[in-house]
C-alpha cells in the first residue's frame, strides 16, 4: 500500500519515505518554448494530495536549462538545491549556484533560469515549490511572449500584440 491509497491511516497520508520518492518514475517536461529545458521530474505534493502548493524533486542533465527565462505575476516559487552545480541567472545577472543554496521568487520578482553548463560531472537536483494560484501570467522577457492561466488552462500572446483600447 503506498502512502495515498488510504486517507484515513493518519502519518502514510502525510507522509513519503525516501525509498518511496526514489521509486517514484521521473517524468520529462519539456518546456512549451525552449526545446533545451528538459526537467525530470518527481511531483512529491501532488502525492499526498497538496492543491495550492506544487512542491516537485527535480534533476536536470547537464547542458540542459531549466526552464525559459520567465517571471510569474501571481504564483510564488522557491528553488533548494540539493546537489550537483548550475548558472542562475536573476534578472540580467548570472551566477554559480551548489548545494545547499536557496531561491525564492515573490510574485513579479526579476526573471529568473538556470542552466547546468556542458561537461559538468554531475546532474542538478533541486526541490522546487510554488503557489497555484487560480489565476496567474507568467512573462517571457527574452522571448516577447506571456501566458496566461485561468483555471489550469493556458493561452500564450505575444507582447507586441498588446496595445491600449
Amino acid at each position: 500500500m503506498t502512502s495515498t491509497e488510504d486517507k484515513s491511516r493518519g502519518r502514510a497520508a502525510c507522509h513519503l519515505t525516501a525509498a518511496e520518492i526514489a521509486r517514484l518514475p521521473e517524468r520529462a517536461n519539456v518546456h512549451q518554448f525552449n526545446a533545451n529545458a528538459i526537467r525530470n521530474t518527481r511531483s512529491i505534493g501532488d502525492l499526498l494530495g497538496l492543491s495550492d502548493v506544487g512542491v516537485h524533486l527535480v534533476r536536470v542533465e547537464p547542458g540542459r536549462e531549466t526552464t525559459e527565462h520567465h517571471f510569474h505575476g501571481q504564483d510564488e516559487e522557491f528553488l533548494y538545491i540539493l546537489s550537483g552545480r548550475a548558472e542562475a541567472t536573476i534578472g540580467e545577472e548570472t551566477f554559480e549556484v551548489g548545494p545547499g543554496d536557496f531561491m525564492a521568487f515573490p510574485k513579479n520578482s526579476p526573471a529568473h533560469s538556470m542552466r547546468v553548463p556542458e561537461g559538468v560531472s554531475e546532474d542538478l537536483v533541486y526541490l522546487m515549490g510554488g503557489t497555484r494560484a487560480p489565476i496567474d501570467i507568467c512573462t517571457y522577457p527574452r522571448l516577447g511572449r506571456r501566458m496566461y492561466r485561468v483555471d489550469g488552462v493556458k493561452e500564450y500572446a505575444a507582447l507586441e500584440d498588446f496595445r491600449k483600447v
